[in-house]
């Protein structure tokens, strides 16, 4: 009988043992999860845990954690400090350069050799590339930083296209490149003025690169998830091997150091894109041209 007293007791314990340790474990787990749900929604702090109460485990992550929210403000602010830095710089120079355009435009208006005459061209030009570059980063990192937020609404995509379509005709007659659009029927959610800047983007890219005498296309083309606006050209194509270096900021293919531009373009499209839950995709290979593709989620 006592055999069976001490194997009952014996059996009590390893039980009581093995439910603490659960216990324990569940806990850890629940705490762990705490800690991560805060990191995650950015409520994280480090006075919420109590040091001496914490196993190993949870220590160092409340460490990885605190060392992470530090980090993430540290790169907020940094981030910011460059957002007002452009943007005190943009405004420093919008007087020069517009000057130096009016100067150009003068100068142009006068009796000048030959020489003189490439002279104030290049001028005219270099200003209308400075000021096309402060724009383009101001507007740029504003979207980084969250200044300028994107407001995705509901709605019909031709109206956009068209907009911004209407604005290179007269740059692609000038260029005999025959600028059309194809289906126009298709809705998405997206915001209005940042897509029209976006496919501002992607249409100057397609009839700059483009030869004379050739075609640059537009239509929209809806899917299950997403609608888009694809926008394809006749120029020379991009190699594969380039295809995801052109999205970066400031990239220019070695093929294209002689034409316009500041290689900008892309990465803001791409930026804007992303900003409204969707994408930009490009289909190209050297000598077929390329298909830039705008994907926008449709409505919910």
């Amino acid at each position: 009988m006592t055999g069976w007293l001490v194997a009952g007791v014996a059996l009590a314990a390893a039980l009581g043992v093995v439910l603490y340790s659960r216990w324990r474990t569940a806990r850890l787990l629940a705490r762990l999860d705490e800690m991560l749900t805060a990191a995650i929604d950015g409520s994280f702090a480090e006075r919420h845990f109590d040091e001496s109460r914490l196993s190993a485990l949870e220590s160092r992550l409340a460490q990885y954690l605190a060392a992470s929210v530090l980090s993430a403000h540290s790169l907020r602010t940094q981030k910011d400090q460059i957002s007002a830095l452009i943007s005190d710089i943009s405004h420093q120079t919008r007087t020069p350069v517009a000057n130096l355009q009016l100067y150009a435009q003068l100068l142009a208006e006068q009796p000048l050799t030959p020489q003189g005459q490439r002279c104030a061209q290049a001028i005219a030009a270099q200003s209308e590339k400075l000021q096309t570059l402060m724009e383009a980063l101001v507007k740029t990192s504003r979207l980084e930083t969250g200044i300028l937020a994107l407001h995705p609404e509901p709605g019909p995509l031709s109206p956009t296209v068209e907009r911004a379509v209407a604005q290179y005709l007269s740059k692609a007659q000038a260029k005999q490149i025959r600028l059309s659009v194809g289906q126009m029927r298709g809705s998405a959610l997206f915001d209005p003025k940042w897509t029209e800047e976006a496919l501002c983007n992607l249409l100057d890219n397609a009839v700059k690169y483009t030869p004379a005498g050739g075609r640059v296309s537009v239509e929209i083309r809806p899917y299950e998830m997403f609608t888009a606006v694809c926008v394809q050209d006749t120029g020379p194509g991009i190699p594969e091997a380039e295809q995801a270096k052109i999205f970066g900021r400031f990239y220019r293919a070695p093929s294209a150091y002689q034409t316009e531009g500041v290689g900008i373009g892309l990465y803001l499209t791409r930026q804007i894109a992303a900003g409204q839950g969707g994408y930009i995709k490009v289909e190209s290979s050297p000598g077929a041209g390329s298909i830039f593709s705008l994907y926008l989620p449709r409505e919910s």
